[in-house]
């Protein structure tokens, strides 16, 4: 059993150890001290070690996970030396493997991407490039997406964004039942296990075409028929196509920047 290093304890990486500790991992983990309140709270529930510094989790860990800022990552590489053979994984988003190595060399470094369903055990698990290991230990958080280029890796950056504009999105649907007279719980309810339903469906029919399965049910003359009519009018999905878009860009951005940063060195 490998022990796992966590460099930078914030909101994602603390929902890493959770899902770890639930999926059944009995290794150790050892924490880095920065975020010290969050760090003792996850070492009182879940058996982690505090580390004195961020060199000290590195020389104690065989697996890493890199959960800093991007604009925190050079300081931190400036700080510590990962001895070649180790495996560093980094929730980074926007910088690159070249870069990544070049911050962090001799360290086998692998990207992937999650959101905060980590804790649950139900997150998407992206991982680029494919890695045994890497595989073997975040995999049993959710489901694992192994890809083969990092320019897809960056679409799955923006499906993770997406991931967090969906709460915001399903917020409105929630606000309208509730301007409508209906408790919030029973909206929020409502909302959600519809939701649940489309998922559900287009899982168990996993080849079937989306707009198919939506027309099957928005048939000729019905109410959702005309509600999709009017949404279509109204460019549904314009301003979706346009943060992805944009999100897109973004990233390609930061990345071009993290490149510059890390060849300066």
């Amino acid at each position: 059993m490998h022990t796992i290093g966590i460099l930078g304890v914030g909101e994602l990486t603390e929902k890493v150890v959770r899902g770890l500790r639930r999926s059944g991992y009995p290794g150790a983990i050892r924490l880095s001290p920065r975020n010290q309140a969050r760090a003792q709270a996850l070492s009182d529930a879940f058996d982690c070690q505090i580390m004195a510094g961020n060199q000290a989790v590195i020389d104690s860990s065989y697996l890493l996970i890199l959960g800093v800022r991007p604009d925190a990552v050079a300081q931190l590489a400036e700080e510590v030396t990962i001895t070649p053979g180790k495996t560093l994984v980094s929730l980074v988003a926007g910088m690159k493997l070249d870069a990544l190595a070049r911050y962090f060399p001799g360290a086998q470094v692998v990207r992937a991407m999650l959101s905060y369903a980590a804790q649950i055990n139900s997150t998407t698990v992206v991982i680029y490039p494919r890695n045994d290991l890497v595989q073997q230990y975040l995999a049993p958080l959710g489901t694992a997406v192994l890809l083969d280029e990092e320019e897809a890796f960056e679409l799955a950056t923006v499906a993770a964004c997406m991931n967090g504009w969906f709460y915001f999105w399903l917020q409105d649907l929630q606000q309208w039942f509730v301007a409508q007279g209906m408790p919030e719980a029973q909206a929020r309810q409502l909302v959600l296990s519809n939701m649940q339903d489309c998922l559900a469906s287009a899982h168990h029919n996993p080849d079937a075409d989306l707009a198919a399965m939506g027309n099957a049910i928005a048939s000729p003359g019905t109410f959702t028929a005309r509600g999709v009519e009017l949404l279509r009018r109204h460019q549904m999905s314009r301003p979706w196509s346009a943060a992805c878009d944009a999100t897109l860009q973004w990233l390609t951005a930061d990345t071009a920047s993290n490149e510059d940063e890390a060849g300066s060195d």
